[in-house]
């Protein structure tokens, strides 16, 4: 086969042990064989781990054995993963834990469009001049495909799902095909209680910290000479909200971070900058908001009145969609399942 040679046969083992499958799978290429596997075998031992299999590498061969659902899961995503090599991709702990995580959901929600059982599993992707970005989750299969389809796109969740990382490749990869002309990226100057006005130097200074994320995912996916040059002749707009306020912004793709503390008076005015040509993505964590008390969460609010609009997507990322260090997921479950009444601001999302 052109991926691999696989010696499969699926197969079984005596009858001593029942329910038990062995396969081996045969890689072609020696070099993408070892990279697949990983240094000492580490991405083998990940899978071994995840799927309870024991896997085997011997060359540019791959023995994996254990029950039939879980032999028939490694293969799938090693597949998956060989497939990236060859296309030119990478492979790191954190891609393999991905396509660990979407083939387990895949088998527990077999509508998933994106997987047909026991074959082949295929995850959305962004490809920018620097890398290839694959989904490594079910979630942000879902939201790749929505920021590819919809006008205006919510991504909500915690920390570490890869809402904000995400949009802004999405955004780089448009902006390098020629389908916009410019990128313009924005946040709500509100941090923990701090204005701009107590903070030290001049304007760029003041809000440059709050939008050192964007500048970062920015640079991950553009060299960092192109994106210099975009940015001095505003092809690429970094700007807080306030600066929006008048504007109609067309054939672009806009996003606003952090969105859930904007006031509900400075995201109707955001959502009606949409133009012709232009898409938005929206994304923010309602649980984390740092607007004064009593004042109400203007991505809360459009979440609700927006409920079913048509042309709007809503991607809701949960704990499980982490996808930095597994710690974050588990310090993120934590914290929800301690949130008390005092702890509430009173604002609520639509279920």
């Amino acid at each position: 086969m052109n991926a691999h040679d696989r010696d499969t046969g699926s197969n079984k083992a005596p009858s001593g042990a029942s329910g038990t499958t062995s396969i081996v799978l045969t890689f072609e290429d020696n070099r993408l064989a070892s990279e697949l596997f990983g240094q000492f075998d580490q991405h083998l031992a990940l899978i071994e781990q995840k799927f309870g299999v024991d896997a085997r590498a011997r060359g540019n061969t791959v023995s994996i054995r254990g029950g039939e659902g879980a032999t028939s899961q490694a293969r799938r995503a090693l597949d998956y993963l060989y497939e990236r090599l060859q296309a030119g991709a990478s492979i790191e702990p954190s891609d393999v834990e991905g396509a660990i995580r979407v083939v387990q959901a895949a088998d527990d929600q077999l509508t998933l469009p994106t997987l047909e059982r026991r074959s082949k599993l295929s995850l959305a992707q962004i490809a920018t001049r620097k890398k290839t970005i694959a989904a490594r989750s079910q979630m942000q299969d879902a939201y790749i495909r929505a920021m590819d389809r919809s006008s205006l796109v919510f991504g909500v969740g915690p920390a570490g799902t890869g809402k904000t990382y995400l949009a802004v490749a999405h955004a780089a990869q448009r902006l390098e095909r020629g389908e916009v002309e410019r990128i313009v990226l924005s946040r709500p100057a509100v941090e923990a209680g701090e204005r701009l006005g107590f903070l030290p130097g001049d304007m760029k200074e003041k809000i440059d910290p709050y939008l050192r994320p964007l500048y970062d995912a920015l640079y991950d996916m553009i060299p960092g000479d192109k994106v210099e040059r975009a940015l001095t002749a505003g092809v690429i707009e970094i700007a807080p909200l306030a600066f929006m306020r008048g504007r109609t912004l067309s054939n672009a793709v806009v996003i606003l971070d952090e969105a859930q503390n904007t006031t509900s008076i400075q995201m109707k005015m955001f959502l009606t900058r949409l133009g012709e040509n232009a898409s938005m993505v929206v994304t923010g964590d309602p649980s984390q908001v740092d607007l004064p008390r009593g004042m109400r969460s203007g991505l809360i609010e459009a979440l609700k009145v927006l409920h079913g609009v048509e042309g709007v997507t809503t991607c809701r990322f949960r704990e499980g969609d982490v996808v930095r260090h597994p710690l974050v997921a588990r310090i993120v479950a934590a914290y929800e399942a301690g949130e008390t009444p005092d702890g509430d601001r009173g604002d609520t999302e639509p279920s």
